[in-house]
């Protein structure tokens, strides 16, 4: 790879939007949709949509477009709550500190998430708590499969599945779940130490 396209990789990639509502990839030559506008903001790759006639940065437009149609697919990441309160801001004195404010608390979101990612990796991979977090995970399936309704997405559960032959009783079901709890609450006391 030569040293200028190595340098031009990391520079946001400029997409021209056209009167005609195409969207035009200018490092691949190529249209786009929306749909690979989305998937390159996934993977972190910059870039920059402007108007092909007015060359007017329209960035901020097109991302709030991608978002409603995510919305509209019926992935609805934003609370209606949410959105009365966001929409009310506007016109408000504190309207200029929204966005330092939602982008600082976006970016201490994901810094969580890493970190918790991470902390399970370790906790499933190894190290001192690979053996309590597999203990709890086996208590977790074992307490779901002992509900007859089950859990989605659990392995072994079924929605209104009956209790097999020899199943745990009442008390042992209660006990079980306490137990399960004492050890998830110890677990996350763990974690956040590690945090």
């Amino acid at each position: 790879m030569s040293k200028s396209k190595a340098a031009n990789s990391s520079e946001p990639v400029v997409i021209k939007k056209y009167a005609n509502r195409r969207l035009y990839n200018t490092e691949t030559s190529s249209y786009i949709t929306l749909d690979l506008l989305s998937q390159m903001t996934r993977e972190g790759r910059e870039f920059v949509v402007v108007d092909a006639k007015t060359g007017e940065d329209i960035t901020h437009n097109v991302l709030t477009q991608i978002i409603m149609e995510e919305e509209q697919r019926g992935k609805n990441m934003l609370p209606v709550n949410f959105l009365r309160q966001l929409i009310a801001m506007y016109g408000d004195s504190m309207q200029s500190m929204v966005p330092q404010y939602l982008e600082a608390s976006m970016d201490a979101f994901r810094k969580n998430q890493q970190q918790f990612q991470e902390a399970m990796k370790g906790a499933f991979g190894g190290g001192p708590l690979a053996e309590i977090a597999k203990r709890n995970m086996q208590m977790f399936e074992a307490a779901a499969s002992a509900f007859g309704n089950g859990v989605p997405g659990m392995p072994g559960t079924m929605p209104g599945a009956q209790p097999t032959p020899g199943s745990v009783s009442e008390g042992a079901k209660d006990d079980e779940i306490a137990e399960l709890k004492a050890q998830l609450s110890a677990l996350n006391a763990k974690i956040d130490k590690l945090s």
